[in-house]
């Protein structure tokens, strides 16, 4: 399965992305799907995940601007980023199928 992410760009603070993760090749059901962020000199952290009963939990640090959804039908799982924050500048990466996507920039300016 392959993985490809977009939607991201550059953002005042206090604005709005969506990004997105589009799924391709042999997908026979969804399992838990995460995006995660990593900014220079950083660890790589996990933002948001989703089960495949629907159950999703956020890191606490995008808690309430965040939501994670998934489309089955599209193959695409997203996250809605709201009231985005300059910590908020990262790369973003979807997880899912045990593959990563390449990446997405996310830059928030002040």
């Amino acid at each position: 399965v392959q993985l490809v992410e977009s939607g991201g760009g550059l953002v005042q603070a206090g604005g709005s992305l969506r990004l997105s993760c589009a799924a391709s090749g042999s997908i026979i059901s969804w399992g838990t799907t995460s995006w995660h962020r990593q900014s220079p000199g950083k660890q790589r952290e996990l933002v948001a995940a989703i089960t495949s009963a629907g159950t999703t939990n956020y890191a606490d640090s995008v808690k309430g601007r965040f939501t994670i959804s998934r489309d089955t039908f599209k193959n695409t799982v997203y996250l809605q980023m709201n009231s985005l924050k300059p910590e908020d500048t990262a790369v973003y990466y979807c997880a899912a199928f045990d593959s990563w996507g390449q990446g997405t920039q996310v830059t928030v300016s002040s």
